[in-house]
């Protein structure tokens, strides 16, 4: 049976003008007495403003004892790799080995270029500097002296014998799960990473493209069995449909600023009753997805709820 996550709405209390966190937490703590899996953060600096991630996920470690702790997803891009192997090991010590690192390279839009402008990073090098950051994480969360860069590597960032402490409660650091909607990125996935955190597949389509990255982890000479296949799922659940559609519209439409139709093109969400909802979920678990990380069209405490009865009701 699949994990089930839940998505703490920091951008959408930002939005409101709620910067305080107190209720975020309450959020975190009820969806750990409901049974949640999971806890997820986003990420953004400016293009979307919200908490940071990884600051807000030690807050919710402390907490919490239970639920895997995530980021949907971080943009390593954006970071020295060296602070944030520092910054997730820290984290992952207070979640006592807790943590998912999510990540992905940003969508091209005009405010995520421009985000990557006011960080002084080049955009069009977003996909190299993740390859390489993230290994060069994966090297300092030995603990072992690190020089850097190895032969090969593009060598972005130079270390000379160095060790990182602390390391990860996890041996090796925690999962690196992967968001993307292209081949190339699945196949990164395979040869890579530990997960595929996708949005955007319809149910029909998943288990054909989680086989690509399955693909990709053999020609690689890693076990795909040790590989998660997640997805990030938007919901919007009303008795009444109209009321979920619109009530969806306006939540992407705040969220991104954007057309929310062309959002809904991208990625994939449900807007409906309960019942239908349940079928909805189960088409990606039938699909092959073992952990689902849900997003709600507000009204969080009800939507809560109402989707772990959803998963009492699927026997999950």
């Amino acid at each position: 049976m699949p994990r089930v996550g839940y998505l703490l709405p920091t951008r959408e209390r930002v939005m409101e003008g709620r910067d305080e966190t107190g209720s975020l937490l309450a959020l975190a703590e009820k969806a750990e007495g409901l049974g949640y899996d999971s806890l997820w953060v986003g990420d953004s600096l400016l293009a979307r403003p919200r908490h940071d991630p990884l600051t807000l996920l030690a807050a919710v470690a402390a907490r919490t004892r239970k639920p895997e702790l995530g980021t949907a997803v971080l943009l390593p891009a954006l970071r020295n790799p060296v602070v944030l192997a520092q910054q997730v090991a820290t984290l992952d010590r207070i979640a006592e080995g807790r943590v998912i690192l999510g990540i992905g390279i940003a969508a091209d839009v005009p405010n995520i270029r421009a985000e990557f402008t006011a960080a002084s990073v080049p955009f069009d090098k977003r996909v190299g500097r993740l390859v390489e950051g993230m290994a060069l994480c994966r090297a300092l969360w030995t603990g072992k002296p690190v020089t850097w860069p190895k032969p090969g590597s593009p060598g972005r960032w130079k270390v000379e014998a160095s060790v990182l402490g602390p390391t990860p409660h996890r041996p090796g650091g925690p999962p690196i799960w992967v968001a993307g909607a292209v081949k190339a990125s699945r196949e990164r996935v395979g040869k890579f990473f530990d997960g595929w955190f996708p949005n955007s597949p319809l149910a029909k389509d998943y288990a054909p493209e989680w086989a690509e990255v399955v693909a990709a982890a053999k020609a690689a000479g890693r076990d795909p069995s040790t590989l998660t296949a997640a997805m990030y799922c938007t919901l919007s659940i009303d008795d009444n449909v109209q009321r979920a559609d619109d009530k969806l519209n306006v939540y992407l439409k705040e969220y991104y600023g954007v057309d929310p139709l062309e959002t809904r093109k991208r990625q994939k969400s449900f807007a409906g009753p309960a019942g239908e909802a349940a079928a909805w979920l189960k088409s990606y678990a039938d699909a092959g997805a073992t952990h689902l990380v849900l997003r709600f069209a507000g009204d969080h405490d009800r939507h809560l709820e109402t989707a772990a009865r959803i998963r009492r009701d699927l026997g999950w």
